[in-house]
């Protein structure tokens, strides 16, 4: 017995976090997509302790090859992607209510931080590295007012080492303003107006009046909700607006705004792009829906989801893709195929790539560290041996994430290896 318990322990144990970068490394002959829309045909990319020292093109540069050297020729390298608005290392197994840990009891929480409970030893987490996803904005879900995200690196012992961004973010749910009817308690199941409309957007202002004026009191007694927004007044942080509907967009934007909250980034946003000239002059930044789902509308372009992404970057609006929705964490590894999606749709495939590289991470706020290949930069990349955004090439041959040189093993790669076995020739 103790024979087979050890055996299932090493198939299914977390992989190892990598040790810290100790010699330099240096990528040669890959094509190299730099994130932000250049693409160098013949590269030489070197990192030492974490961060990039060179990137440049060998056909020109008289860089010398230095340290360990990685020959990939005829390989792609790409920055790190960046999955937004997750619910990585909070869910494990969605059937199972004691493995999930991404909402808490009330409206208004932002006081809930989703950091101190992610589990870097998920294996939902490790499954995405293998496709190159390497960060995450781990993100609470439920009430009004969800709690505190927070952005991870996904090889790490524990939450504390694989914060890379701590409480980014503040997540409200808008309202609809229509509502479908309660089919189980004989209703008709059409949509009607939601007659509670406005008496709920009063509840979320005045939250954030008492929140705002919270900040400019000395209060005798510490109110932790309204402590926690005072992020968004100074700056420090974002209010992420998950809200789909035309209508609630403009409210949301509006409403926050003329109540101190500047900075807004809308997520879902299915009607985004009916109201871009509105977004633009507002500096709103979108978290678009997951791009493999169906039209929300009976009339809409049976595509309309596919072609989302470019309808918003041809009006010049800041968009990155994210993957919310059934079995969020799960389909989170499939974000590079959602960007090649979108290329299919029109979008040249540099500026697909950005959808998941360089546009995530401005709009989370790690863009002087992360999303494209710049010298000075963090070392967080991956060489694949075709296309990332195809999943048929999208096989990667290493990664790194802070220059550490990570494992591309996974429990569900231990299985595949396992039973891969059990039919081969003798």
């Amino acid at each position: 017995t103790l024979v087979i318990m050890s055996s299932s322990l090493i198939v299914f144990s977390q992989q190892t976090p990598a040790p810290e970068q100790n010699e330099i490394i240096t990528i040669s002959g890959a094509i190299a997509h730099i994130g932000n829309g250049e693409i160098i045909q013949n590269s030489i990319i070197t990192f030492e302790k974490g961060k990039l020292v060179a990137v440049a093109d060998a056909s020109t540069s008289k860089i010398a090859l230095r340290g360990t050297i990685i020959d990939a020729s005829g390989k792609h390298v790409y920055p790190g992607i960046i999955a937004p608005n997750t619910t990585l290392g909070l869910v494990e197994i969605d059937a199972v209510r004691q493995t999930r840990d991404q909402d808490e009891l009330g409206e208004f929480i932002p006081n809930v931080r989703a950091l101190i409970a992610y589990n870097a030893e998920s294996q939902v987490v490790e499954s995405l590295r293998p496709n190159g996803v390497l960060l995450a904005q781990t993100t609470p879900v439920g009430g009004t007012i969800s709690g505190t995200s927070s952005i991870v690196q996904l090889d790490a012992w524990n939450w504390e080492d694989a914060a890379v961004k701590i409480d980014d973010g503040i997540h409200i749910n808008w309202p609809d303003s229509y509502a479908q009817g309660r089919w189980w308690l004989g209703e008709s199941s059409a949509y009607k107006p939601n007659k509670r409309y406005q008496e709920e957007l009063e509840s979320i202002k005045s939250f954030i009046i008492n929140s705002k004026a919270y900040g400019k009191s000395t209060p005798k007694t510490i109110n932790e909700s309204f402590k926690a927004m005072q992020g968004l007044f100074n700056g420090e942080q974002k209010m992420f607006v998950h809200a789909y509907g035309e209508k609630e967009m403009i409210d949301a934007v509006t409403l926050l705004k003329n109540n101190g909250i500047q900075n807004v980034v809308l997520v879902g946003a299915y009607e985004a792009y009916k109201i871009s000239d509105f977004l633009k002059k507002n500096n709103v930044s979108i978290l678009i829906q997951r791009v493999h789902t169906t039209p929300d509308n009976d009339d809409d372009d049976y595509d309309l989801t596919f072609k989302l992404a470019k309808l918003l970057v041809d009006d010049e609006i800041l968009v990155a893709l994210q993957s919310s929705g059934q079995m969020a964490g799960m389909s989170t590894r499939n974000l590079p195929f959602y960007a090649g999606q979108v290329a299919a749709q029109g979008l040249d495939k540099e500026k697909a790539l950005q959808l998941i590289t360089e546009n995530p991470a401005k709009i989370l706020g790690i863009d002087s560290d992360y999303g494209t290949l710049e010298t000075g930069k963090s070392a967080t990349l991956f060489i694949c041996k075709g296309d990332a955004l195809d999943m048929r090439t999208n096989i990667l041959t290493h990664a790194f994430i802070d220059g550490r040189s990570i494992s591309l093993e996974t429990h569900q790669t231990e299985l595949w290896k396992r039973y891969s076995k059990k039919y081969s020739k003798k």
